[in-house]
């Protein structure tokens, strides 16, 4: 019986070459686009990224615009994924319940749980507000996105269902899918169908 090697011989002028020449392209477009996207301005002596601020902006206008319907309705959220308004001859692959934890597994990953940790150590009790605040703001939010999903979702003749947010704002805005970029994004991520 052989036994491998233990170290496996590299050939480091080959790799770092290549790797070099991936990063001497693409480094320079990710900092523009960085710099661009989290683009930070000073609010009371202190570095606030744009962005934050966008995202918190649209919380608030969908939570006054909708009445507080993150408030208003979780009685209602609740019968409807514990499968209270459910019919066996309901259209549809999923349950209302499997819907819930797709949209949560897509909303929530590794680096959001270690983002909390990491806030609430450098930032305190302050940092849990303003989180808690921020997650409120963006149920309603998450609100509007499950909305629009499923009122321009697709539904194939074989009965699968296919959507998500290329769908809808393709649908949405048929005038922004008929430019090259909107329409070259939309195919890329349109979902594949069996």
């Amino acid at each position: 019986m052989s036994s491998l090697p233990s170290t496996v011989p590299s050939q480091p002028g080959v790799l770092e070459n290549i790797e070099n020449s991936i990063n001497s392209v693409f480094d320079p477009i990710s900092s523009g686009l960085s710099g661009i996207v989290f683009y930070e301005v000073t609010v009371l002596g202190a570095d606030f990224p744009i962005i934050v601020g966008w995202l918190i902006l649209a919380g608030v206008l969908f939570t006054l615009y909708f009445g507080f319907v993150q408030f208003r309705n979780i009685g209602l959220a609740l019968r409807i994924v514990r499968g209270r308004y459910t019919r066996r001859d309901e259209p549809g692959e999923i349950t209302h319940f499997q819907a819930l934890a797709s949209a949560l597994s897509g909303t929530v990953g590794l680096g959001n749980i270690a983002g909390v940790g990491v806030a609430v150590t450098v930032g305190g009790p302050g940092a849990t507000f303003w989180m808690i605040v921020a997650g409120l703001l963006s149920m309603a939010t998450k609100f509007v996105e499950c909305t629009l999903g499923v009122k321009y979702r697709e539904v194939h003749a074989d009965g699968t269902v296919s959507g998500g947010r290329c769908t809808t704002c393709g649908s949405a805005w048929p005038s922004a899918s008929r430019t090259p970029s909107a329409a070259a994004w939309g195919r890329c991520w349109r979902p594949v169908r069996r």
